[in-house]
């Protein structure tokens, strides 16, 4: 009797967790990444399950304005694996976000529509100053306790969101100051693919984001 009702106790605890199981999707210029956890104790997360993988979804953005049909088929099919992930792990509880390549392509619609149609997932474009949000929120914690605060510079595909955290009176770091600049992996690989890598290139590139060229 005792061991039937420890086994219902462990089952409704799991059925618990399970319901606060929780996916976070990151649909860059660059990458496709899917984290799917559960609430574990003293406030942590244990991670079900995770996906990763390289789509170039902005590749030729910023010369043409638009998300190419082979990007969109990249993205679309691996979006497909993430929604069948989340099925699988029984999430209730998801937000996508797309950020620099949809920001700026004019097709962005067509891509969020067929994630909705194809892959079962509900994409939203978030600004600059989410994006900044968000990444200071996974820094945060990365912070030294001793310290009154820090530089992100997080550097992604399309886009550097560079936030400056201070410590407040309570303890918590805080963002005082966060801006974003359409400078990313591979926006610079492309504008500069061909040219040399030698010092007087870097000098070069350097020079050009100081004037804000790129």
């Amino acid at each position: 009797m005792l061991d039937e009702a420890a086994r219902h106790t462990r089952k409704k605890r799991q059925r618990h967790r399970r319901s606060l199981r929780a996916a976070a999707l990151d649909l860059g210029t660059n990458n496709c990444r899917l984290l799917i956890a559960s609430p574990a104790r003293g406030g942590n997360l244990r991670i079900v399950d995770s996906f990763s993988r390289i789509v170039r979804l902005g590749e030729g953005v910023a010369q043409t304005g638009e998300l190419s049909p082979a990007a969109i088929e990249r993205t679309i099919a691996a979006l497909k694996v993430c929604g069948e992930r989340i099925r699988a792990s029984g999430a209730r509880r998801v937000r996508a976000i797309a950020t620099e390549a949809c920001r700026r392509a004019s097709n962005a619609q067509l891509l969020l529509q067929r994630a909705r149609d194809e892959a079962g997932i509900e994409l939203s474009i978030i600004s600059v100053e989410e994006e900044a949000r968000l990444a200071a929120l996974g820094c945060a914690p990365l912070i030294d306790p001793d310290a009154e605060g820090g530089v992100v510079f997080d550097i992604g595909g399309g886009s550097t969101e560079i936030i400056w955290m201070r410590r407040a009176p309570h303890g918590a770091p805080l963002v005082a100051f966060a801006a974003s600049a359409s400078v990313g992996v591979v926006t610079c690989s492309e504008q500069w693919a061909g040219q040399t890598t030698d010092q007087i290139g870097y000098a070069r590139m350097r020079e050009a984001m100081d004037v804000g060229a790129l």
